[in-house]
């Protein structure tokens, strides 16, 4: 079984994703030539995130590199991006089996009503089998640790998307749909907290400019294109690059700007058939009982607000990065995983752009903390995965520790990590109580809105 995960997984998600989403819409009824045309949908889907990544990295990793030198920016934690991160997650011996054990946790809660959410997002899978590989060599390698680590990672996450998944379904007209991505249900509690605290100050409610409206008040200027073109050409002159280098860093963030929509709409175009479709077995099924389908936040990250949003606040964290006392950690690799800080923040800010701006910065300001403290950890788990698989991905330059903004700079894998190597066995059980406190009142809620229905 371990052989046939790992092999599954080693397809990568434009493989493995259309195959998964074929099968899950025969299952459910849909006509084959329809399934597959979903399913590859998803997959050309991944592909464009693929390459738009990795022209933001290609063209900006080196340009930042040098802007790091030129200011004389010596921080030890080396940014390895989420390659490296997924790289250790997966393969570990927690890694290996996290798909089928965590499918058994999420069976397990639907049946007994404590979730609403199918996770069939199987990619994204890697986030909690990172925060258990981690755990695992931070305990000894222990596969009770280290699988303790995920699951609650994995129940807490599924715990979130329940309750967002209406605020979700509403913001971005996606009936049906919640988001099971421990990254992104991580900057809930920063949303709903830090949201509700602006909402105290008086006449905040005047700054209510969502994406649209900074179009109409800037003009061109407030297009995420032109923003993005701005921004590229910022970190060119930053970097002392000539003019012709300039103007081509400010038009690849353009692009990067312009076609993220652009390829989400793959996403939605491949999933919305088999959400509709599965809506409807439910329906049927469960006599009309609600039921959540877990899916990619890489269905919304297109959205105005997340890409004018994230364009602004990769130049400010950078800066902030530099002078952030304690902060060792300057993201770089990890700069795509900005776009995936706002899908769950949009929902409680209303696609507010100023509210939504000083949520992701203020929550990113703690990530890197995050990443910092984790950093020495993330470093054992690299070494070890580096020296048993000899995976480039893995390998961490000499001098320097191991970082990645998604997903060593999440408020849950931070949490998870640092009450069981401080506390050990007195920080699981605070995370055993949180966690089933959580599980209950989630099951209330939904024994609740069932017989209210």
């Amino acid at each position: 079984m371990e052989h046939v995960f790992a092999y599954i997984i080693s397809l990568g998600a434009a493989v493995m994703m259309p195959i998964l989403f074929t099968i899950i819409g025969l299952c459910i009824g849909m006509k084959f030539g329809k399934a597959l045309k979903s399913g590859l949908f998803v997959g050309v889907g991944f592909i464009g995130l693929n390459v738009v990544t990795k022209l933001l990295t290609d063209n900006f990793t080196s340009p930042l590199e040098s802007i790091s030198d030129l200011y004389q920016l010596a921080l030890k934690v080396f940014d390895m991006g989420w390659p490296a991160a997924a790289a250790v997650a997966y393969n570990t011996a927690v890694g290996a089996l996290i798909i089928p054990i965590l499918l058994g946790v999420n069976f397990l809660l639907l049946i007994t009503k404590c979730t609403r959410t199918v996770n069939i997002d199987l990619w994204n899978y890697w986030h909690f089998a990172f925060i258990g590989a981690v755990v695992y060599f931070v305990m000894g390698q222990s596969l009770a640790w280290g699988y303790f680590a995920a699951i609650v990672c994995y129940v807490l996450t599924l715990v979130m998307a329940d309750f967002t998944a209406e605020k979700f379904q509403k913001h971005y007209a996606l009936p049906g749909i919640s988001i099971p991505q421990p990254f992104c249900q991580s900057f809930t509690p920063f949303a709903v907290l830090i949201n509700k605290g602006l909402n105290m100050i008086p006449g905040f409610s005047k700054l209510d400019v969502d994406a649209e409206g900074l179009k109409r008040k800037f003009g061109v200027l407030g297009e995420p294109l032109v923003l993005g073109v701005i921004v590229g050409a910022l970190i060119g002159i930053a970097a002392q690059l000539d003019i012709k280098q300039i103007l081509a860093l400010g038009v690849t963030m353009g692009a990067v700007m312009e076609l993220i929509p652009r390829i989400t709409s793959l996403f939605i175009d491949g999933l919305k058939p088999i959400a509709e479709k599965t809506q409807e077995v439910v329906k049927r099924k469960f006599k009309g009982k609600k039921i959540y389908i877990g899916m990619s936040p890489a269905l919304v990250i297109g959205h105005p607000t997340t890409l004018v949003c994230s364009v602004i606040l990769i130049p400010v964290i950078l800066a902030v990065a530099v002078v952030l006392p304690g902060n060792q950690f300057l993201p770089l690799a990890s700069l795509a995983g900005m776009f995936y800080l706002f899908p769950l923040i949009l929902p409680f800010t209303k696609g507010n752009v100023v509210k939504s701006l000083i949520v992701g910065f203020i929550a990113l300001v703690a990530g890197l903390y995050f990443v910092t403290d984790m950093a020495p950890a993330f470093t054992q788990a690299a070494h070890e995965v580096y020296a048993a698989t000899k995976n480039d991905a893995a390998k961490i330059p000499d001098g320097f520790e191991a970082g990645a903004l998604d997903f060593a700079s999440s408020l849950f894998g931070w949490v998870i990590y640092k009450c069981v190597a401080s506390l050990e066995w007195i920080g699981a059980g605070v995370l055993t109580l949180i966690t089933v406190g959580m599980v209950v009142w989630n099951r209330m809620r939904i024994v609740k809105e069932e017989k209210s229905e």
